[in-house]
């Protein structure tokens, strides 16, 4: 699913329902997002000239890729005797199916969910979105991260917990919602250079998505 904001609210909801140990919830929320770092290659390889076939929805969006993080950091937290780690290891892997799912449900392209194994599912196949939504699904990636933001803001002020950061989640809120109203006229204004300007733009949100739910792991955590 493109819109990584959802994958947020979704990681969020689950985790609520989860046990309260630590790192679990904010590791489900984190793997929510984890999956769509595989842009990064993307965008390293549209710059470079490269080829960008196998850099997305593959290693990242794999079920080996869940059992790895599951099993590395159950053993480092149990080396370690951290079960921090161990319990941040399992919601990293369930957010990661969590990820799978979402796009597997709700996206028009497949997945490699079995990758490096030649296993590509797609529940949309046959099915071509018209011109106009399919551009218009990148402008929503900001009014989805806006959503996510917000979604903290309320939750943090509702428990009272990093009162100090709900500012400043106002702020990206409101950057997102204004990025979203650009992007949505360039989209479709915009003859050359949009993808180059919205990709970079959408990696930034990626991360600041990631850092703010760090940030917030006391709001993340408590909303159990």
């Amino acid at each position: 699913m493109a819109q990584a904001g959802i994958h947020g609210l979704v990681g969020m909801a689950v985790g609520r329902q989860m046990p309260s140990c630590k790192g679990l919830v904010l590791g489900t929320v984190l793997g929510s997002f984890l999956p769509d770092f595989d842009n990064f290659a993307v965008g390293v390889a549209t710059l470079t000239s490269a080829s960008t076939d196998g850099l997305h929805r593959t290693l990242t969006h794999s079920l080996f890729f869940v059992l790895a993080l599951v099993v590395v950091f159950g053993v480092v937290g149990v080396v370690w005797k951290r079960p921090f780690l161990t319990n941040l290891g399992l919601g990293l892997g369930i957010g990661v199916l969590l990820h799978i799912a979402l796009d597997l449900l709700i996206w028009f392209n497949g997945v490699h969910v079995m990758w490096p194994l030649d296993v590509y599912v797609n529940l949309w196949a046959g099915v071509t979105p018209p011109e106009w939504f399919g551009k218009l699904l990148m402008p929503l990636e900001n009014l989805f991260f806006a959503a996510y933001f917000w979604g903290l803001a309320v939750l943090a002020r509702r428990q009272g917990t990093d009162l100090d950061r709900v500012r400043g989640l106002r702020g990206w809120t409101a950057v997102q919602l204004i990025l979203f109203l650009v992007f949505v006229v360039l989209v479709y204004t915009l003859d050359r250079g949009f993808l180059t300007i919205y990709g970079a733009v959408y990696l930034v949100s990626l991360v600041l998505a990631a850092v703010l739910t760090v940030q917030l792991r006391e709001t993340v955590e408590t909303a159990v």
